[in-house]
């Protein structure tokens, strides 16, 4: 009967999905006000009766109701409740139910944070959402329904992916797909203003919040699933240029590219054309990447590899969407007509390179990902595209988007002087120089890519902190002065910093882990010893354990330093009752130095066992950088300044106000 109800729950979403698509649009161009007014009622009614459907099949879950089949295929009554929950999200059809629930979420923020929109604007911006979810509701019901029922209900479930069965990966789904479908707004806005025919700076304004939110949520989902990689499946690595992993890596770049892209729109009144194709582009990818996810046309540890049948829907939807807009945008972007013009030497041209070369990143990720597949169906020739191809490449071209980055800056909107600039980066330039030198002769003979990396990271992280001290006068004025300058900075500010502090710092952490890690393999007799850097282990014992639903073999080691400092580490080796697999749980001890990686792998003879013990240098870094950029996209959302709404529009509802008052 739940099942029954999420299913009925997903007409009726379906019904408000058509409803909200229609009716606005037809308003908005007949400038009928009662028409555009049913567009926020429908997208409320959207997003309740797509919760319900959702909270339908997290029932059946809880339930171990196996009648389901999308519960019988990823659910097993033996799973902790947290992974009962998680799976839900954790397959083909769960995720798909996901998306669109978010999708009807961001639906029912623009019909609500939207109010001092103009009416217009907000009726085809609330169509354009309701379009895109039509075609996966469709996608749902038709191909991929998550409320099927089995004629022969099995007595057990065949349990979830027991890689998935991890907090890394139950949190991580969730918040990339916030930033996936978040990218939908700032895309529905774009479509929009081709309709109108007009973008300007409080458009620019209405989108960056949208985008900066999805934004914030793509990194913490990238992060997260990098984070599960580290230490899930046993090699250390966070990063392998995955097909999946690339799927979210692309709009993250473009993305990037359309906040800084809006903030030329929102101050010069220029780049209105790129930002609107910017927009279509970067959520064109967040469709691409659901496209390598559901089709089965790429493997990937991370996806859900399934029928073609269904990949060649997402694809057909893909080319309406996609070709869709791009079509209009040939046709309708002759009418947004340039703004301010600025000199080569200025804020606004350091924000152009960043887009060119942001851009130029993410069509080379795109390359290499589809690169094999193209290859196969165009030419018949198998090959495959790896990380020494993207690490050359995408290395290469962020060497000049980090110099731009921390010269950008430092310089003035419209017209800057390159002799003062450079002048103010003096200081940061040598004492970069020096910690490059420092790091070549610490690590003579290792290459100098690392040295030129380390050197920019470091250069990169001096830049902004030398800016910061500029913005607040440090040493020109009393200290007390500088300190109230650093409290009154507004919060955009303050996540502009902090957002590029986060990125050198993350950078610092990447290339120390990406060239100076260590590796070391050796079976192991119980009581036997092995070295990896400054660290020394002894396998003292290895027992049997029993998890909920899995057994495993827990390796005791004690792990002893240079100084003679010890501490005990107890990496498993887990075999899952159900979807029978092994997995790794590494045990990882972090400090701001690096990390120490120890895994235990399976029996070799008697009483002789598997060990691969790494040593990751800074890898905390990378973490500590990512969330610092995280925190500084949601202290930029919390700046009044970019509270959705127009302050124009504003200021034109209190004069009414005050007529009304004053009539009455």
């Amino acid at each position: 009967m739940i099942a029954e109800l999420g299913h009925f729950f997903l007409v009726l979403a379906l019904g408000m999905a058509v409803i909200q698509a229609l009716f606005p649009m037809i308003g908005a161009a007949r400038r009928d006000g009662r028409m555009m007014a049913l567009g926020p009622p429908a997208a409320y009614g959207q997003f309740i009766f797509t919760v319900g459907a959702f909270l339908a099949l997290t029932y059946s879950y809880l339930q171990s109701d196996f009648s389901v089949a999308v519960v019988a295929h990823n659910s097993h009554s033996l799973k902790p409740l947290i992974y009962k929950i998680s799976g839900v999200w954790g397959n083909h059809e769960g995720s798909l139910l996901l998306w669109v629930m978010f999708l009807a979420l961001f639906g029912a923020m623009v019909a609500h944070f939207g109010r001092n929109l103009p009416k217009s604007l907000q009726a085809r911006v609330l169509s354009i959402q309701a379009l895109v979810g039509i075609g996966f509701f469709l996608f749902m019901l038709i191909t991929s329904n998550p409320f099927d029922r089995l004629p022969n209900v099995p007595f057990d479930g065949n349990g979830l992916n027991p890689l998935l069965q991890d907090p890394g990966l139950a949190f991580h789904p969730p918040f990339l797909y916030l930033g996936y479908v978040g990218l939908s707004v700032a895309f529905s806005f774009a479509i929009a203003a081709l309709i109108e025919g007009k973008v300007d700076p409080a458009w620019a304004r209405w989108v960056r919040p949208w985008t900066l939110l999805a934004w914030v949520f793509l990194t913490i989902g990238i992060v997260l699933g990098s984070w599960w990689a580290y230490y899930e499946l046993g090699w250390g690595g966070w990063w392998a240029w995955d097909p999946v992993e690339n799927a979210s890596f692309m709009p993250w770049l473009v993305a990037t590219a359309l906040l800084h892209s809006a903030i030329v729109v929102e101050k010069r009144d220029t780049l209105k054309s790129w930002t609107i194709l910017l927009a279509i582009i970067a959520f064109s990818f967040s469709l691409l990447g659901t496209f390598i996810v559901r089709s089965g046309v790429l493997t990937s540890v991370h996806a859900f590899a399934t029928d073609p049948e269904r990949g060649l829907f997402i694809l057909m939807f893909l080319a309406l969407v996609i070709g869709g807009s791009f079509l209009l945008f040939a046709l309708r972007s002759d009418r947004l007509q340039a703004g301010g013009l600025f000199a080569p030497a200025s804020r606004e041209s350091g924000l152009v390179i960043n887009n060119l070369f942001l851009s130029v990143a993410a069509a080379v990720v795109l390359y290499g990902t589809l690169h094999p597949l193209l290859s196969d169906a165009i030419l018949g020739i198998k090959s495959s595209v790896g990380a020494p191809f993207f690490n050359l490449v995408f290395g290469l071209l962020m060497i000049p988007l980090v110099i731009t980055m921390g010269f950008g800056v430092h310089l003035q909107w419209k017209r800057a002087r390159l002799k003062a600039v450079i002048g103010k980066l003096k200081m940061v330039t040598l004492l970069s120089l020096l910690a490059a030198l420092m790091v070549l002769y610490v690590t003579y003979g290792g290459g100098i890519m690392p040295v030129v990396w380390m050197g920019l990271g470091v250069w990169l992280l001096l830049s902004m902190l030398q800016e910061l001290a500029n913005r607040i006068k440090l040493f020109q004025v009393p200290l007390k002065n500088s300190f109230e300058r650093l409290l009154r900075q507004p919060r955009s500010s303050w996540g502009m910093s902090l957002g590029h502090l986060g990125f050198a710092i993350g950078l610092i952490g990447i290339v120390a882990t990406s060239y100076w890690s260590l590796e070391q393999q050796k079976v192991m007799p119980v009581g036997d010893s092995m070295t990896i850097g400054e660290f020394t282990l002894t396998l003292d014992d290895v027992v049997a354990v029993a998890g909920p639903n899995y057994t495993a073999v827990r390796g005791a080691i004690t792990v002893t330093d240079k100084n003679g400092n010890h501490y005990m580490a107890y990496p498993e080796s887990r075999t899952y009752v159900a979807s029978p697999m092994t997995t790794t749980e590494g045990a990882v001890r972090t400090t701001l130095s690096g990390d120490l990686f120890i895994v235990i792998g399976e029996m070799q003879g008697s009483d002789r066992w598997g060990m691969r013990v790494y040593y990751k240098p800074m890898q905390v870094w990378l973490w500590i950088g990512a969330t610092v950029m995280v925190l500084g996209g949601f202290i930029s959302l919390s700046d009044r300044r970019y509270r959705i709404g127009s302050p124009e529009g504003k200021k034109t509802a209190q004069k009414n106000k005050g007529k009304q008052a004053h009539a009455v």
